[in-house]
């Protein structure tokens, strides 16, 4: 069985510690360091290189959000292509961030994940759920609270506020949704909902390769470069 390497980056030390000791008692789980700020914590994920950061927004020389943007002009993340889900070989060849914050700014949520996070959690989620984020993420999917969903769909457009596809409509207008098929929505639906492509392939019953194809065809429509993005998009623009 494989091990995940994690880095806590809190600015607490009863958290790191609580987090240490309940996600060393994961057999796939191994910490292998601790960060006090962002500005270690990018220091940490350059010599460390570890597989999943958790991190929080909310620390002194540096916040989540500048370690996000740090790491992602350093390379370290957001993790490289998804297209081919989970279980394609070299998946984990940077560090996925998971955001775990007590925060409850709503308006943070979209400005880390068009950062490069590649899940939104809250303190207060269970533990086995906080495990079972770990091993998603790790394994290329996207995760999202749902009160960050909430947040990521109610959130004014790119282009400013009073936008939106809901909005769009009100006014009359046509929102520039890419133009998806009905199974290319479907199947992007499905990324929003994390599940890999083997799980949308059973879900859907076709062949998984035919689900890397419309993946493949998703991305390249939407103009992204992962399924992160891509299950962004969805949820911002209600396709999920």
């Amino acid at each position: 069985m494989p091990v995940i390497r994690v880095l806590i980056a809190d600015d607490h030390p009863i958290v790191r510690e609580g987090l240490r000791t309940f996600l060393d008692l994961q057999d796939d789980i191994e910490v292998v360091g601790e960060a006090a700020n962002g500005a270690e914590a990018v220091a940490l994920v350059e010599s460390l290189a570890p597989d999943v950061l958790l991190l929080d927004l909310k620390m002194p020389v540096l916040d989540g959000l500048g370690a996000l943007s740090a790491l992602a002009a350093a390379g370290g993340s957001p993790a490289p292509d998804r297209s081919q889900g989970p279980e394609a070989p070299g998946c984990g060849g940077g560090t996925r961030v998971l955001v775990l914050t007590s925060v409850s700014d709503r308006g943070d949520v979209v400005p880390a994940m068009r950062a490069g996070a590649a899940g939104f959690l809250y303190k207060d989620v269970d533990p086995p759920a906080l495990v079972h984020a770990i091993r998603a993420v790790h394994g290329g999917q996207v995760l999202l609270a749902p009160e960050a969903a909430s947040a990521v769909l109610t959130s004014p457009p790119p282009g400013g506020p009073g936008g939106g596809a809901v909005e769009a409509a009100r006014r009359g207008e046509e929102w520039p949704v890419a133009p998806l098929t009905d199974r290319e929505r479907e199947v992007l639906a499905l990324i929003a909902l994390g599940r890999s492509n083997r799980e949308i392939a059973r879900e859907l019953t076709v062949a998984e390769k035919t689900v890397k194809t419309h993946v493949s065809n998703v991305l390249m429509k939407l103009g992204v470069q992962d399924r992160t993005q891509a299950a962004l998009y969805a949820v911002r623009y209600g396709l999920a």
